[in-house]
């Protein structure tokens, strides 16, 4: 007797939680063939609000661990996806109609990303800190610190380019709310399942699924988001209005220009796009 298969609906990734969207409603996600794949949860602007309120209250702690520890933990992670590859592989195989060899490429790429962060979550203040020359007897010293709550519009390649944006903005001390691939969240949502059986803290990444033009807007508004990623908006009018949404608290925008390449070696301006410089004097001698 042939067995059934059993249909997932996909929840968002909230707090360290998994809840279904407070607005009950969910969205069909189709494979690459046109088939059913799952059922997603379609956020509301309340779903958005309870992830900044939650990527707030994680932000103090995880911005006061030692980047060492930070670099530990996305570690894990890496760890812990290269323990579900298959599940990985098959699903990208299902939702973009990957070959096994590419799907199995961007697998591979997405952990070694995440070590390669990793490494730098110690380094990176040793390459854009300072100790300025002034005139007079003082110490003048630049170090960076991270700017707080980032929302980051996921881009359609739904698991290396997610977390290519997600991880220099977690490494550096911030907290995310990320807004996954509208067409492709499946394993953005596998990637949250990832991260709550890794060691990192519940509110530090949020996922929410939908509708990007319902979601954005709202994140881009919000008076408690200190940044936002528009890597993912390919509608130049939407992410025209979200830099103006933006302006009201001065938030720091990323709106790249063109195509990105996410199999290309990365540099370090997604981390250095979310760090805040400050800069302290001390007298010599004291």
């Amino acid at each position: 007797m042939a067995r059934i298969d059993v249909k997932k609906t996909y929840k968002l990734y909230v707090g360290g939680q998994f809840p279904r969207s407070e607005s009950g409603r969910s969205y069909v996600v189709n494979g690459a063939d046109g088939t059913f794949l799952a059922n997603a949860a379609l956020a509301s602007r309340k779903d958005a609000r309870d992830a900044v309120q939650a990527a707030r209250k994680a932000f103090d702690g995880w911005s006061a661990r030692t980047a060492y520890n930070r670099g530990q933990v996305i570690y894990r992670i890496a760890e812990v996806l290269e323990g579900r590859r298959a599940q990985f592989v098959a699903e990208l195989r299902a939702s973009e109609g990957l070959t096994a060899a590419d799907a199995d490429t961007y697998v591979d790429a997405a952990v070694d990303r995440l070590v390669w962060y990793a490494g730098w979550a110690d380094k990176v203040t040793q390459v854009v800190g300072n100790a300025n020359p002034v005139a007079g007897p003082y110490f003048n010293l630049s170090s960076p610190e991270p700017s707080g709550v980032v929302a980051v519009v996921a881009p359609t390649g739904p698991l290396l380019g997610l977390v290519s944006v997600v991880a220099p903005v977690i490494v550096t001390g911030n907290t995310c709310v990320v807004v996954a691939s509208e067409a492709h969240p499946l394993t953005a949502i596998t990637l949250g399942e990832v991260m709550a059986t890794s060691d990192l803290p519940g509110g530090v990444v949020n996922v929410l699924t939908g509708s990007v033009a319902e979601v954005a807007p709202w994140l881009a508004s919000h008076m408690d988001v200190n940044g936002i990623d528009l890597t993912g908006v390919a509608d130049a009018g939407l992410a025209a209005d979200l830099e103006v949404a933006a302006a009201d608290n001065l938030k720091r925008v990323r709106r790249p220009a063109g195509r990105t390449d996410w199999l290309a070696e990365p540099g370090i301006d997604r981390m250095t796009d979310w760090l805040e410089t400050k800069t302290v004097w001390h007298p010599v001698g004291i």
